[in-house]
């Protein structure tokens, strides 16, 4: 066995026996194994976090901004696209709950997930019916969320094909800050009143920032 198949050996026994306790550059030197099965990882490792900031702003990278990094090839930039991916499916596997919601801590829980490493602007609704019982979940896609026509569309389309009694609306930030834009809280009033008209409650209107969130309805911003 080479010096590199020990040290290799090594890792993932000492991984496998505390991963909580891997710092993120030993994380990412093992998952690099599965990429290059013959070199030293780590200096690798060391270089993308530094290059990126973080192991989140590694695996937020798109593949060709990693492929910029000597000695990343597309082997690596598709594992990391894969790693996101399972974690983000993941999160919402565990999240998915048949039941009741009725708080903005119980609507954080299951919208979270959809926002999971989301670099744009994107739209979710969260539907329920009139004992507040989750429908489900839609994605309404990514882009401008106050183009308030479409908006309104897709959101009455959504909330009508489950025959939801109540909507939570969802969108995020990327600018960094989950306070509430003039345009937010527009579109929120303009949305309840149009909603009323199908008997359908806009409940809430929730902005996520990273792992951060703000309700409109308990910030006071909103009444239904």
């Amino acid at each position: 066995m080479g010096t590199h198949d020990g040290h290799r050996q090594r890792m993932k026994t000492e991984f496998l026996a505390r991963p909580d306790s891997f710092p993120d550059h030993k994380v990412l030197e093992l998952l690099l194994f599965y990429a290059n099965p013959r070199s030293d990882t780590n200096p690798l490792a060391h270089e993308l976090i530094e290059h990126f900031g973080s192991l989140a702003g590694v695996l937020d990278a798109t593949p060709e901004e990693l492929q910029k990094v000597k000695g990343v090839g597309e082997h690596a930039a598709v594992l990391f696209k894969v790693v996101k991916e399972l974690a983000g499916r993941y999160l919402t596997i565990r999240t998915q709950v048949d039941d009741i919601a009725q708080s903005s801590k119980d609507y954080y829980t299951l919208l979270r997930p959809y926002f999971f490493g989301a670099r744009n602007e994107m739209l979710c609704l969260l539907c329920l019916d009139g004992k507040h019982k989750v429908l489900g979940v839609r994605r309404l896609g990514e882009g401008n969320v106050n183009a308030v026509t479409v908006t309104t569309r897709l959101i009455a389309e959504a909330a009508l094909s489950l025959n939801a009694a109540g909507v939570v609306l969802a969108h995020n930030h990327v600018s960094g800050l989950a306070f509430p834009s003039p345009e937010d809280l527009a579109t929120t009033q303009s949305l309840a009143s149009i909603l009323s008209t199908m008997s359908i409650t806009l409940v809430d209107h929730l902005i996520f920032v990273d792992d951060d969130m703000v309700s409109l309805r308990d910030s006071g911003y909103y009444q239904p």
